[in-house]
Protein backbone atom coordinates (compact mmCIF):
# COMPACT_ATOMS: atom_id res chain seq x y z
CA UNK A 1 0.00 0.00 0.00
CA UNK A 2 1.62 3.24 -0.91
CA UNK A 3 1.62 7.04 0.73
CA UNK A 4 -1.29 8.04 -1.54
CA UNK A 5 -3.83 5.11 -0.98
CA UNK A 6 -3.59 5.74 3.16
CA UNK A 7 -3.71 9.94 2.43
CA UNK A 8 -6.89 8.54 0.54
CA UNK A 9 -8.65 6.20 2.97
CA UNK A 10 -8.11 8.91 6.03
CA UNK A 11 -9.97 11.30 3.95
CA UNK A 12 -13.18 9.20 4.46
CA UNK A 13 -15.17 9.99 7.60
CA UNK A 14 -15.32 7.20 10.05
CA UNK A 15 -18.81 7.55 10.18
CA UNK A 16 -19.67 6.51 6.83
CA UNK A 17 -17.44 3.30 7.62
CA UNK A 18 -19.97 2.73 11.15
CA UNK A 19 -22.62 3.00 8.66
CA UNK A 20 -21.37 0.99 5.79
CA UNK A 21 -20.71 -1.77 8.53
CA UNK A 22 -24.21 -1.60 10.28
CA UNK A 23 -25.75 -1.95 6.89
CA UNK A 24 -24.00 -5.03 6.00
CA UNK A 25 -25.00 -6.57 9.23
CA UNK A 26 -28.70 -5.92 8.99
CA UNK A 27 -28.95 -2.01 8.32
CA UNK A 28 -30.85 -1.97 12.25
CA UNK A 29 -29.49 1.25 14.53
CA UNK A 30 -31.48 0.65 17.26
CA UNK A 31 -32.73 4.31 16.37
CA UNK A 32 -36.26 4.92 16.16
CA UNK A 33 -37.57 6.28 12.76
CA UNK A 34 -39.57 10.04 12.92
CA UNK A 35 -42.90 8.22 11.97
CA UNK A 36 -42.68 5.07 14.20
CA UNK A 37 -44.83 5.52 17.47
CA UNK A 38 -43.44 2.11 18.96
CA UNK A 39 -42.90 2.85 22.51
CA UNK A 40 -40.54 0.67 24.44
CA UNK A 41 -42.77 -1.27 26.88
CA UNK A 42 -43.47 -0.04 30.97
CA UNK A 43 -41.68 -2.36 33.24
CA UNK A 44 -44.26 -3.58 36.10
CA UNK A 45 -43.02 -3.63 39.65
CA UNK A 46 -44.49 -5.58 42.87
CA UNK A 47 -45.42 -3.45 45.69
CA UNK A 48 -42.34 -4.03 48.41
CA UNK A 49 -43.85 -4.31 52.12
CA UNK A 50 -42.09 -5.28 55.51
CA UNK A 51 -42.89 -9.10 56.30
CA UNK A 52 -44.48 -7.77 59.65
CA UNK A 53 -46.62 -4.76 59.38
CA UNK A 54 -48.80 -5.16 62.45
CA UNK A 55 -45.99 -5.72 64.49
CA UNK A 56 -43.43 -3.01 63.78
CA UNK A 57 -40.66 -5.55 63.72
CA UNK A 58 -38.18 -4.72 60.62
CA UNK A 59 -36.30 -8.32 59.06
CA UNK A 60 -32.64 -7.99 59.50
CA UNK A 61 -32.10 -12.08 57.81
CA UNK A 62 -30.46 -10.19 54.89
CA UNK A 63 -27.61 -8.07 56.66
CA UNK A 64 -27.08 -11.12 59.51
CA UNK A 65 -23.88 -12.53 57.81
CA UNK A 66 -22.36 -9.25 57.05
CA UNK A 67 -18.69 -8.98 58.35
CA UNK A 68 -17.73 -6.49 60.53
CA UNK A 69 -14.58 -5.56 62.24
CA UNK A 70 -15.05 -4.94 66.28
CA UNK A 71 -11.53 -3.92 68.23
CA UNK A 72 -11.17 -2.97 71.63
CA UNK A 73 -9.16 -0.13 72.28
CA UNK A 74 -7.50 0.84 75.41
CA UNK A 75 -5.95 4.20 74.76
CA UNK A 76 -4.00 5.94 72.64
CA UNK A 77 -0.66 8.28 71.99
CA UNK A 78 1.25 10.57 70.19
CA UNK A 79 4.83 9.83 69.75
CA UNK A 80 7.53 11.58 67.37
CA UNK A 81 9.00 9.31 65.35
CA UNK A 82 12.33 9.59 66.93
CA UNK A 83 10.85 7.97 70.42
CA UNK A 84 9.08 5.23 68.27
CA UNK A 85 12.53 4.21 66.83
CA UNK A 86 13.84 3.92 70.00
CA UNK A 87 11.47 1.50 71.22
CA UNK A 88 12.93 -1.63 72.21
CA UNK A 89 11.68 -4.74 74.22
CA UNK A 90 10.61 -3.25 77.84
CA UNK A 91 9.86 -0.22 76.68
CA UNK A 92 6.87 1.29 78.41
CA UNK A 93 4.17 3.51 76.28
CA UNK A 94 2.04 5.76 78.57
CA UNK A 95 -1.71 6.12 76.97
CA UNK A 96 -4.16 8.52 77.27
CA UNK A 97 -6.48 6.43 79.67
CA UNK A 98 -6.16 6.06 83.73
CA UNK A 99 -5.75 2.20 85.26
CA UNK A 100 -9.45 1.02 85.55
CA UNK A 101 -10.50 3.11 83.14
CA UNK A 102 -12.77 1.34 80.73
CA UNK A 103 -11.97 0.19 77.16
CA UNK A 104 -13.41 0.94 74.20
CA UNK A 105 -15.17 -1.28 71.86
CA UNK A 106 -15.27 -0.24 68.32
CA UNK A 107 -17.26 -1.62 65.51
CA UNK A 108 -15.80 -0.72 61.66
CA UNK A 109 -14.10 2.38 63.44
CA UNK A 110 -17.05 3.46 64.94
CA UNK A 111 -17.54 2.92 69.25
CA UNK A 112 -20.81 0.99 70.05
CA UNK A 113 -19.67 0.17 73.93
CA UNK A 114 -17.04 0.44 76.69
CA UNK A 115 -16.37 -2.40 78.90
CA UNK A 116 -13.76 -3.63 81.32
CA UNK A 117 -11.20 -7.05 80.69
CA UNK A 118 -11.78 -10.27 82.10
CA UNK A 119 -10.17 -12.82 81.76
CA UNK A 120 -12.20 -16.16 80.41
CA UNK A 121 -10.76 -19.68 80.44
CA UNK A 122 -6.89 -18.06 80.15
CA UNK A 123 -7.76 -15.78 77.18
CA UNK A 124 -8.62 -12.17 77.68
CA UNK A 125 -12.64 -10.56 76.90
CA UNK A 126 -14.24 -7.55 77.78
CA UNK A 127 -17.50 -7.42 79.98
CA UNK A 128 -19.45 -4.52 78.63
CA UNK A 129 -20.37 -1.68 81.32
CA UNK A 130 -22.07 0.71 78.99
CA UNK A 131 -23.42 0.43 75.38
CA UNK A 132 -23.84 3.25 73.17
CA UNK A 133 -27.66 4.06 72.65
CA UNK A 134 -28.12 4.34 68.01
CA UNK A 135 -29.40 8.20 68.86
CA UNK A 136 -25.60 9.27 70.63
CA UNK A 137 -23.89 7.38 68.16
CA UNK A 138 -25.12 9.76 65.78
CA UNK A 139 -24.81 12.93 67.94
CA UNK A 140 -21.11 11.61 67.82
CA UNK A 141 -20.88 11.82 64.21
CA UNK A 142 -21.73 15.41 63.88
Amino acid sequence: MSEQDIGADSDEAPADDSAAALEEQGGDTGATAPGDETAPASAEFQQLEPDNTESGEVNLDAIMDVPVTIAMEIGRTRINIRNLLQLNQGSVVELDRLAGEPMDVLVNGTLIAQGEVVVVNDRFGIRLTDVISPADRVKRLA
